[in-house]
């Protein structure tokens, strides 16, 4: 269906973010849609959930990436003249400067290219009483995508974009494995089981992830940490269902911004607890990239973290997200963090 006009696209929009569970829990609100072709604004009210740390009273950079996820697909939806199913397949934040709690956000997105399958869109997030970002999104979107799981026969007729834009993008099959898995593969396969097995493996001690009211961000989404006591760096973080973060309810799937969300998260919590960083000196996201590998279901979900280079003020940091399986991620992401300079 013809989808870009000026009386069209406000409706659509506003029935996009209707769709989304959390985007109407988050209380977005769509703007300026319609006006020129391609562009998207969205509105995000300040919660003090949103919190990222209430020592240094600044917005957990999780909130930005799911407004610019939600953001950027209303752009794509913006730019197409006949509406189709789209789901994210890559997404990178880039954090000039903190984010203010207690302040909202505001993401203006704009979809500068649609190919035959692939849309790209870039934007940037503002705060009140500014005119300079607090940070930047890039992101590619995959059109046409499924929106059933390929378990289930497929829908007649085409679904809406609102539900297929809130999910990750469903990846290719991946190749077969070999038939003699080494001992080591098997090993780790058998002890990721295990953690991502309601903690069932023996001296793994679930904890919340950070201390209550520390973190109202980390509270909102109940995370939860999962590590033998003598070896922080072998933990896992969980993230329990909850229905307002879904994002996708045709499938249904997890908001793909909750679950990059989740992601950042774990990042700097991991930081925090190999680093032995004081309360007071929490790290804070440089940039964050990530990659949608499969929809990501409504059930509990997992992350493990490695650091991949710790220098004297910036670590990196790889982020691998799964539900089920450990061997079959539903994200892979990294973390620049900027760790807080040391006296002497």
């Amino acid at each position: 269906m013809s989808l870009f006009n000026a009386d069209t696209v406000p409706a659509w929009a506003n029935a996009f973010l209707q769709g989304i569970p959390y985007a109407r829990e988050s209380g977005m609100t769509a703007r300026d849609v319609g006006v020129q072709k391609g562009h998207a604004t969205v509105d995000m009210p300040a919660r003090d959930a949103w919190t990222g740390d209430s020592i240094t009273q600044q917005l957990h950079p999780g909130c930005a990436t799911v407004l610019a996820d939600t953001a950027c697909g209303l752009a794509v939806g913006a730019a197409l003249d006949t509406l189709v199913p789209f789901a994210t397949l890559d997404l990178r934040m880039d954090y000039l400067r903190p984010a203010r709690a207690g302040l909202g956000l505001s993401c203006q997105a704009h979809c500068h290219r649609v190919s035959r399958n692939v849309a790209f869109v870039r934007g940037e997030i503002f705060q009140p009483g500014t005119d300079e970002p607090v940070a930047m999104v890039s992101a590619t979107f995959m059109l046409g995508t499924a929106n059933r799981r390929r378990s289930e026969p497929k829908a007649d007729g085409a679904a809406t974009a609102a539900a297929s834009a809130a999910g990750a993008a469903t990846a290719p099959a991946p190749a077969p494995a070999s038939s003699q898995p080494s001992a080591t593969a098997l090993a780790a396969a058998t002890t990721a089981a295990a953690i991502s097995d309601a903690c069932a493996a023996p001296g793994l001690v679930r904890t919340p992830a950070s201390p209550t009211g520390r973190s109202p961000y980390v509270d909102f989404l109940a995370l939860e940490r999962c590590a033998p006591p003598e070896d922080p760096a072998a933990g896992v973080f969980r993230m329990p269902f909850k229905p307002e973060l879904i994002g996708n309810p045709v499938l249904p799937a997890l908001h793909g911004g909750v679950v990059a969300g989740f992601a950042e998260t774990a990042a700097l919590l991991h930081l925090i607890y190999t680093s032995d960083l004081p309360p007071e000196d929490a790290p804070r996201g440089v940039d964050f990239s990530l990659d949608y590998l499969r929809p990501a279901r409504p059930v509990d979900t997992w992350a493990r973290c490695t650091t991949v280079r710790q220098g004297a003020r910036v670590a990196l940091v790889h982020v691998q997200v799964w539900q089920d399986d450990p061997s079959r991620p539903i994200v892979t992401a990294r973390s620049h963090c900027l760790l807080p300079a040391r006296e002497g």
